[in-house]
């Protein structure tokens, strides 16, 4: 059976307030796909429900046509997750957080040493990877998340924001990881807001605004139905673009009026 991973009519209420409303898609291997939004749509909710870290209001999350609370630690083994913001051990050296990762993942210490030396290498830490992580910069934190999602490789990729913080190098050596993911059969979801690259990078997208979907397609046929250029003009389009542009003008009028 080919991996499936899905989320069926799924909600996440807050104070009995919908952050993500009864939405429903699949993430197939050896495609990337993208979960576009702008901030507060319900990307990240939606994300921490797929990883298992976070329980639905209502709704499935399910894995080859199985619920993934039936066997929720077998599901995990499976994922890598970058969470939008980085939540390390701030007084480990980025060595001993991977190492941290990778025994909790039961990967045998010869081997999980001998990697996160070659990636720390490949990504330009090795001179700072005995360095507690609260001396790194944002970068480089997120390159230890990066590597931390990567170690055992999983067959689910769940990405909240992934390239934050990275410098251009690693986003391209990052962004061409994911594309060969892709090919090898994984499963990839990437949530962003950064438009240029989920349209460069993702085979699909889903874009969501007030924790409903508003559409669902590759950004190709977006194009031809919607009878638009980009993706950033199909995403204007769908959320409602021209409200935004009346709340810039609020502002500089409220910040060029003399009387306050």
């Amino acid at each position: 059976m080919n991996n499936i991973l899905e989320i069926n009519k799924i909600t996440k209420k807050y104070n009995n307030i919908p952050v993500v409303n009864k939405i429903s898609f699949a993430a197939k291997p050896c495609e990337i796909l993208g979960y576009l939004g702008p901030n507060g749509a319900g990307k990240t909710t939606t994300i921490k429900m797929l990883s298992g870290l976070l329980e639905p209001s209502s709704g499935q999350v399910l894995f080859n046509g199985l619920d993934i609370d039936q066997n929720i630690f077998e599901y995990k083994k499976r994922i890598g997750y970058i969470p939008e913001q980085a939540e390390l051990y701030s007084h480990l050296s980025g060595k001993e957080y991977l190492q941290l990762v990778g025994r909790l993942r039961l990967i045998s210490e010869k081997s999980l040493n001998k990697k996160i030396d070659y990636l720390m290498e490949q990504l330009g830490l090795s001179i700072d990877m005995h360095l507690p992580i609260s001396n790194y910069s944002k970068g480089m934190r997120q390159k230890i998340l990066i590597v931390a999602s990567l170690l055992h490789n999983p067959d689910i990729l769940l990405l909240d924001e992934p390239l934050s913080g990275l410098d251009i190098s690693t986003m391209l050596i990052f962004k061409d990881i994911l594309s060969q993911f892709s090919k090898q059969g994984k499963i990839i979801i990437y949530s962003s807001h950064i438009l240029e690259v989920v349209e460069k990078l993702c085979d699909r997208v889903i874009i969501i605004d007030k924790g409903i979907i508003l559409a669902d397609n590759s950004v190709t046929q977006l194009k031809d139905l919607m009878q638009l250029p980009s993706l950033e003009s199909i995403f204007k389009r769908l959320i409602h673009y021209e409200n935004l542009q009346q709340t810039a003008e609020n502002i500089i009028s409220a910040i060029k009026s003399k009387n306050g």
